[in-house]
């Protein structure tokens, strides 16, 4: 399974969640999974500003320390970011990405579609996070290892 890391860029894994969520709103279930929501608009558009701002702030973090964005070759990096928003999650893109989906999901207002999030979550954290780790422990050692054990990943 190692030659499914770092091969889909996550937007690209983010996208194919949504279109899945999507999908399996389109399943005949014999159960009712529509969600009532008045609120649902601003629900959806708190979360989706949420982590369109958790998204932007990581990447404006990178951008400052000088250090790749490219998520597909972390062993490029020049710097460990562990200021501004990177004292609250390790992967503030990627919780970016996590709130958009759960905006979408909630735009959707069907169970079904929350049921994929756990799906993206296990993909990035294999495919994704934990070969970042990797690149990022053997490229910076114990600072990584202490920015691990002080900030969440998610």
């Amino acid at each position: 399974m190692r030659q499914l890391e770092h091969r889909i860029p996550p937007p690209v894994v983010a996208l194919l969640t949504a279109l899945a969520m999507w999908l399996v709103t389109r399943l005949p279930t014999p159960l009712p999974l529509s969600l009532p929501f008045a609120a649902r608009i601003a629900v959806a558009m708190v979360l989706a500003t949420l982590g369109v701002a958790f998204a932007v702030a990581g990447v404006l973090a990178f951008r400052a320390a000088r250090t790749t964005v490219n998520p597909i070759t972390p062993e490029a990096a020049t710097a460990l970011v562990r200021t501004g928003v990177y004292r609250l999650t390790r992967n503030p893109m990627y919780l970016g990405l996590l709130l958009c989906l759960t905006a979408w999901a909630v735009w959707l207002t069907n169970l079904l579609s929350f049921c994929v999030l756990p799906a993206f979550v296990a993909y990035m954290n294999r495919f994704q996070i934990g070969p970042e780790e990797r690149a990022l422990r053997a490229r910076f050692g114990r600072e990584f290892e202490e920015f691990a054990a002080r900030v969440r990943r998610w």
